[in-house]
């Protein structure tokens, strides 16, 4: 299966963003810590090369993250052009505090009442742009949701004189290249319910957190994962949680939606679905497919390993 969302307000909303980016000084690129490249929207990356713009990239939710492989990432991004790399919880506000003097440094020249510090809020849906907003303006500004995509249209807050900050909807791109981002994507919420099989997911969750945390899924749900693959998994969780429809068979569906709500809520420990190695192993494994072959999207679990 190849996960694919692209709603159509995101097309327009990336249009917007283009005109709005002309007037900004710095991106704050918000990304999920546990996945910050397949989080990482390659569109964003192509409007602020072609305006030279410099990015301030939050990885959020850095407390439920695996904190080895965050410390990877930071350096990794590190390394980027007119990049500032940080790890933070936007349901912190003394992190979100830290945000404007840290953008502040990439545009020392916007800083004062004449030449104001304009920030540009960007990153995929569901990965915390809008909680960070809310602290950053010290009230809601901003709907928060657990659903992706509950913004939906771009606006403008005045902090203070000296500070603007521009709220954008989270965007997607038209096309997932690597079907694993499409699952790692869906398994951290950013992808909407009606684009994916949640029964796929998991499984595909199953097999990620085998090849890096066989213990998290043994101590979660009392396991034995000897001989398990990602199927088999969700099984055993319907099995031991009472999963189970009318009729006695295995309620794989309900089963699915426990595993998938308590890796996102961090109930199965901090926990990264990739490193900056994984990644280019990933990469390098790719085969793009031909027309009418479909067979690399089919196979999620082959990439899950790398830590």
């Amino acid at each position: 299966m190849s996960i694919q969302w692209f709603p159509g307000h995101m097309a327009s909303a990336r249009k917007q963003a283009a005109k709005t980016l002309a007037k900004v000084d710095v991106i704050i690129e918000v990304v999920d810590a546990r996945i910050p490249a397949a989080s990482s929207n390659p569109m964003i990356h192509e409007l602020r090369r072609e305006r030279q713009r410099p990015c301030l990239k939050i990885l959020n939710k850095s407390d439920i993250a695996d904190p080895v492989a965050t410390a990877q990432w930071l350096a990794h991004f590190q390394q980027e052009k007119n990049v500032t790399a940080v790890a933070l919880s936007c349901a912190k506000p003394s992190d979100v505090a830290k945000i404007p003097a840290l953008a502040q440094k990439l545009a020392p020249h916007r800083d004062d009442n004449v030449k104001p510090l304009r920030m540009m809020i960007m990153g995929i849906p569901n990965v915390g742009k809008s909680t960070m907003m809310n602290a950053l303006v010290k009230r809601k500004v901003a709907q928060v949701g657990d659903q992706p995509a509950v913004t939906k249209s771009e606006q403008r807050i005045d902090i203070s004189p000296r500070l603007t900050v521009y709220d954008t909807p989270g965007l997607l791109w038209p096309k997932i290249r690597y079907p694993l981002d499409g699952f790692m994507l869906a398994a951290c919420h950013a992808v909407g319910t009606n684009a994916v099989l949640e029964e796929e997911v998991a499984a595909a969750l199953a097999d990620m957190l085998l090849a890096c945390y066989p213990e998290a899924l043994a101590k979660r749900y009392n396991l034995n994962l000897d001989g398990m693959d990602g199927v088999a998994v969700v099984e055993a969780i319907a099995l031991r949680r009472g999963c189970r429809k009318k009729g006695g068979d295995l309620d794989l569906e309900k089963a699915s939606l426990i595993l998938l709500t308590d890796f996102r809520g961090g109930v199965l420990g901090r926990l990264s679905l990739e490193t900056p190695s994984s990644r280019e192993q990933m990469m390098a494994r790719y085969v793009e497919p031909t027309k009418g072959d479909t067979a690399e999207e089919d196979e999620p679990d082959e990439a899950g390993s790398g830590h």
